[in-house]
Parts: C-alpha cells; sequence; structure tokens
C-alpha cells in the first residue's frame, strides 16, 4: 500500500485527487429506451439529462483535492454525489472523463488496488463476528502479521472511543457504536483516502450531532484524505474544508461553508444552504446616479460598496430580479417608512429569538429577530394577522437574475 509501517497512523503517502470530467451514464435497457426518450425531457421523478445514450447520473465533474483536505458532496437525493463516490472507489464504472490518484489514472485499476477504504450508510458489519474481528477482517485479508494486526486494530478502537466493546458483537452495540466499527474498520487499512457515504443518516438527531464532532475529532488524529456525502447541508457546513453543492447531475457550486454561504452562485444555493431557508422576493433592481438600488414593496435600500463594485465590474443593467435575504438578516424596524410590510401567520418563541412565519409581498418569509432589542424591549406580543414593519440592510442582500444566477458573478 506504500504505507510506512513504522508509523501506521500517521502515513507520508500524499493522497491528491483529480476528477476530470467525469461523467456516468447508465445504459437504457430494453423497452426502457423508448420510454423514456421524449425529445430529451427529464426522466419521471427525477430531472436528470435522458440521451439516446441513456440517463446521465453525473455530467462534467471536475474537482482538484489536496492532500488531507476534507471534501463534502452534498444536495438533494438523485444529484449523483453517492455516484460520484462510487466512482472514485471503482464501485462503479466511469462513463467518461478521468479519474486520478496522486496524478496515476485509476479509471481502470480495481478497487482493492486503489488504496481507498470506504464507510457506507449501512454499517455492513459482520453479525458473527466480534468488533475486534470486524476490525481486522481486512488486515487478515491481506495475510498481516498477527501483531501488526492487533496493533492496529487497538489503535483504531482507541482513536475512536470502543476499546471497552473489542469483545461484543454488532448486535449488542447501538447504531452510533457501530458506525464507529465500521470508520475503525476502515481506518486500520490506513488508506490514502478515505470515503464516507452519508455515515450517519440512520443515526437519531443527537447520535448525529456527536458523531460529527467525533469525526472531526478523528479527521485532526489521522492524515487521510476524506470525501464524505451527505444530503444534510449542516453536516456539510460543520465538516468540509471545501463543499461541494451537487443537482441533477451537475456541479452547482464548490467553496469553503462560509463562501458558499456568503456568496451562493445560484438560487438553488441559496435556498439548499442555510437554515431557515433564505427569503425571495420578487423586487426590482435599480441602476441611479451611478449606485444600485435593490425595490421590493415599500422598501428600497442601498447596496454595499462591495456589492455595487461586483454588479458594476459585470455590467449589469436594472432589471426585475428575485431578492434573497437570509431570515437572520431582517430586521424589525418600529414604524412603517422604507419598509416591507409582512403579516405575522405564525410566531415561535426559541428562547433567545423568535421566528416568525409570516407573509410579505405574496412571498412566505421567516423573519428571525431577538427576544429584546438594544433597548432592552422584549419583542413578544406579536400574533397571528398582526403586522411587522421589516427592513435589511444592504450587504446581506442576494440579487438573481430570473434564471437564478447570482449577478454578482
Amino acid at each position: 500500500m506504500g504505507v510506512a509501517e513504522a508509523a501506521p497512523s500517521k502515513p507520508n503517502a500524499m493522497a491528491t485527487l483529480n476528477l476530470k470530467g467525469i461523467t456516468k451514464i447508465y445504459p437504457h435497457s430494453g423497452d426502457q429506451k423508448k420510454a423514456k426518450k421524449k425529445k430529451g425531457e427529464p426522466e419521471k421523478k427525477t430531472n436528470l439529462q435522458v440521451t439516446d445514450q441513456g440517463v446521465i447520473a453525473v455530467q462534467q465533474f471536475n474537482l482538484d483535492i489536496a492532500d488531507k483536505e476534507f471534501i463534502v458532496l452534498v444536495g438533494p437525493s438523485g444529484c449523483g454525489k453517492s455516484t460520484t463516490l462510487r466512482m472514485v472507489a471503482g464501485l462503479e464504472e466511469i462513463s467518461g472523463g478521468e479519474l486520478l490518484i496522486d496524478d496515476k489514472l485509476m479509471n481502470d485499476v480495481e478497487p482493492k488496488n486503489r488504496d481507498i477504504a470506504m464507510v457506507f450508510q449501512s454499517y455492513a458489519l459482520y453479525p458473527h463476528m466480534t468488533v475486534y474481528e470486524n476490525m481486522a477482517f481486512p488486515l487478515k485479508l491481506r495475510n498481516m502479521d498477527k501483531a501488526e494486526v492487533d496493533r492496529r486494530v487497538k489503535e483504531a478502537a482507541e482513536i475512536l472511543d470502543i476499546t471497552q466493546y473489542l469483545d461484543r458483537k454488532p448486535k449488542a452495540l447501538s447504531g452510533g457504536q457501530r458506525q464507529r466499527v465500521a470508520i475503525g474498520r476502515a481506518i486500520v487499512r490506513e488508506p490514502k483516502v478515505l470515503l464516507m457515504d452519508e455515515p450517519l443518516s440512520n443515526l437519531d438527531a443527537k447520535l448525529r450531532n456527536q458523531m460529527r464532532a467525533e469525526i472531526i475529532k478523528l479527521r485532526q488524529k489521522i492524515n487521510t484524505t476524506f470525501i464524505y456525502v451527505t444530503h444534510d447541508q449542516t453536516e456539510a457546513m460543520t465538516l468540509g474544508d471545501r463543499i461541494v453543492i451537487m443537482k441533477d447531475g451537475f456541479i452547482q457550486q464548490i467553496g469553503t461553508p462560509q463562501e458558499v454561504f456568503d456568496h451562493p452562485s445560484n438560487l438553488f444555493v441559496a435556498g439548499f444552504i442555510g437554515m431557515p431557508q433564505m427569503n425571495f422576493f420578487n423586487a426590482k433592481l435599480l441602476a441611479e446616479s451611478g449606485k444600485y438600488f435593490v425595490s421590493v414593496g415599500g422598501c428600497k435600500v442601498e447596496l454595499s460598496a462591495e456589492k455595487q463594485k461586483n454588479l458594476a465590474d459585470h455590467k449589469v443593467a436594472a432589471q426585475d430580479i428575485t431578492l434573497g435575504v437570509r431570515p437572520s438578516h431582517m430586521v424589525l424596524a418600529k414604524e412603517a417608512g422604507n419598509t416591507l410590510t409582512a403579516t405575522v401567520e405564525v410566531s415561535e418563541m426559541m428562547g433567545s429569538e423568535v421566528h416568525f412565519h409570516a407573509n410579505a409581498e405574496g412571498k412566505d418569509v421567516v423573519v428571525i429577530v431577538p427576544t429584546m432589542n438594544a433597548e432592552g424591549e422584549h419583542i413578544d406580543s406579536f400574533r397571528a394577522g398582526d403586522k411587522l414593519n421589516l427592513t435589511f440592510s444592504g450587504n446581506v442582500c442576494h440579487v438573481f437574475d430570473k434564471n437564478g444566477k447570482n449577478l454578482e458573478f
């Protein structure tokens, strides 16, 4: 495997990955082709492109992954993220493009020869084996020295805090403990690349939070490149050095969690990243006296200097837009006047803040405000049917054209 035996948990091998134009096409079978071929219309229940060749599950996937980077692929079900991961693992054939690991072409290399380990959603543990035997199994297949197997298993068990369970069978463990065993079985191999396919989706919310923290700690303890697949944007935001947001087989945006939160490239990314979801309004982008403003309802706001420059650099003209403002960036004004009027439908007291579900300009919006304002007054008297006067500053506006593209890009 090219891993130094003297320092098993600190492999010296580099693990860069380059995915160049990776494409996955599932060919039609039998009469399926005739049934699906309707002038390139989307297949039923999905927006994946259907061609004469078949269903295109992943299209022109381009990504360079640095050594020891933690990359998260995120998107809704059916977007192609797990298919991409399985192509990297060698479990799916690559229909087009090139996969390079450490500058070596891997398209036709057997999975066992790629120096990759994978953790599945279903744990995939052997029920008749103890935890120790499950973790030792991939090493015994390689006829590794018994003492070395023992050392690696115990070291991994210590890292994952499952030493006390080594003699138990999987059925005696909780879901979180089983997932740690599955991760342990992967890391004893000391792979160059560790792939994780929705490893936390079978756990309850509390366990998911705990395991997220465990994976962050694990990442600090082992020198491995991670590729992690999830549909949960909270996992993506907390785990990834960079996140790759996918939809319908295409990459929508690649960036750090903060970059995609602050500067979403399109309407889909803006709506997908962030909880609660970003509010969207039908609005106007105005250009007056060399400056840009957004106008929605009775509210007109001058955009920040950074946004002014970005729009000017792209020579953006005044136009009808979709305006995006995150719930926590909406501000409750005391009085009407250059404000957006919203009607409260539901008010949720959340302790330190109130979540208002309201209607503004015919759109359902969420407004998050502190329960106490700067003057020390409590915000708790709004009920269904009450009016809110809302405003926002020019640095938190996201301006999208009617095709969904961020006009700052």
